[in-house]
């Protein structure tokens, strides 16, 4: 988990593994993002995201608008938490939270994040705390 530490258990009832999961869950919004733009074709369609999905009747397009709700949904989740924490810095932190090695002088240095250090990972850490709040849920 590149040099991200776990948020404080105590304060934030979040374990370092749970912490892990909804770390790797953000990481992913990029590769749905991805899917979401590109994968439209109902041909190359079946299992690419890797849901299972119920076998049947489903026809190729079905499956396939099954599959892009879902990735909807997870994109959905995680930008409406970003935004819900600090609508300021909703660009700033979605980018942080859904890549590797974002650091806050990158964030300051290259994007102009306008607010500071505290601040920034008092966000960040509020974030993780309602998303795991919010996927408790799905």
């Amino acid at each position: 988990m590149a040099n991200i530490r776990p948020l404080n258990n105590k304060k934030y009832h979040i374990s370092k593994h749970r912490f892990a999961e909804l770390y790797h869950f953000c990481l992913q919004y990029n590769e749905w993002k991805l899917d979401l733009r590109f994968r439209t074709d109902t041909v190359k369609s079946a299992g690419c995201i890797g849901e299972k999905l119920p076998q049947g009747d489903q026809n190729p397009t079905e499956t396939l608008a099954i599959e892009r709700v879902i990735l909807e949904e997870k994109c959905k989740l995680i930008e409406d938490t970003v935004r819900e924490v600090e609508p300021e810095i909703y660009p700033y932190l979605l980018k942080a939270v859904t890549n590797e090695d974002i650091t806050f002088l990158y964030l300051k240095e290259m994007m102009g994040i306008p607010c500071g250090k505290d601040l920034y990972y008092d966000r960040r850490r509020r974030f993780y705390y309602l998303l795991a709040q919010k996927k408790i849920n799905l």
